[in-house]
């Protein structure tokens, strides 16, 4: 009998392996970002503290209100531009850049895209 792959487990495996070498610091935090099937979740985290210092998702009123109409890859963008909107306002313009174990395309570099035309840089 075949076993079948756990995907979510291989993600949480490359995700410890990425980890290893990315921390975010409280001038640096790292932008984290967790893609469920229909929604995606950006943080800002210090890790040196162990606190998320803001977020941003799909789930959030405003940003439902706004993407209402739009594709997933869409969504994930203006998602980032309000994660980066709200790092501005804290005074954060410089992050580490985590992309959770899921592969660089899609709706993960649509987030990085959107924060980085909202002014943040990695």
């Amino acid at each position: 009998m075949i076993k079948m792959i756990d995907k979510n487990a291989e993600r949480q495996r490359r995700h410890t392996r990425v980890r290893k070498k990315i921390s975010g610091t409280a001038q640096t935090p790292r932008l984290n970002v967790y893609r469920s099937l229909n929604h995606i979740y950006v943080q800002l985290i210090d890790d040196t503290k162990g606190v998320t210092l803001c977020s941003a998702s799909t789930m959030e009123k405003d940003v439902k209100a706004e993407i209402k109409d739009m594709t997933k890859t869409d969504a994930a963008k203006v998602v980032g531009k309000k994660a980066a909107e709200k790092a501005l306002k804290q005074g954060i313009k410089e992050v580490v850049f985590d992309r959770g174990g899921y592969l660089y395309t899609g709706r993960v570099q649509a987030v990085a895209d959107g924060a980085r035309e909202a002014g943040l840089n990695f």
